[in-house]
């Protein structure tokens, strides 16, 4: 495949990653910030659709892209920035995994309050704040990656 198709599909792929997490977090942190039950569960279930669309298949094509880019490149697989990029990038998914598990569960805990006409639980809330504490390293690990990517430092 051609260096600048892989490295189109690579800044594109990168590019739908880092936006559909951080415009989920946004929205999804906002909206049960506001406690609208209603509000939530509509768009607890667009942040899941959301990180099955997107986020999961850019989570796979990443580093295929990124590692391919690097051999079309003759760049050495053990460069230090590229080892330093895929640990960061390792340390993403070890929390946007359980992040997904979460999603998954404020989902169905906002549904089913929402068609109740019921409040958010308390196990709703416990399960929000692991959800923000989370996403705080993947944000992190993503700014390094971004940074390491365009300076790729010796």
């Amino acid at each position: 495949m051609d260096y600048l198709l892989v490295k189109v599909l690579h800044i594109l792929s990168a590019t739908f990653l880092f936006g559909t997490g951080v415009g989920s977090a946004f929205y999804l942190l906002f909206t049960s910030l506001s406690r609208d039950v209603r509000a939530i569960a509509v768009v607890t279930r667009a942040v899941v659709l959301a990180d099955w669309l997107f986020t999961a298949t850019t989570m796979v094509l990443q580093p295929l892209t990124g590692l391919y880019l690097a051999h079309l490149a003759g760049m050495p697989l053990g460069s230090r920035w590229l080892a330093w990029s895929l640990l960061l990038y390792g340390v993403a998914v070890a929390c946007w995994l359980p992040v997904l598990w979460l999603q998954i569960r404020l989902r169905r805990l906002a549904c089913r309050a929402a068609a109740d006409g019921a409040a958010l639980p308390a196990v709703y809330w416990r399960y929000f704040r692991l959800w923000v504490a989370l996403g705080f390293p993947a944000l992190l690990a993503f700014l390094a990656i971004f940074y390491l990517m365009v300076v790729k430092p010796a």
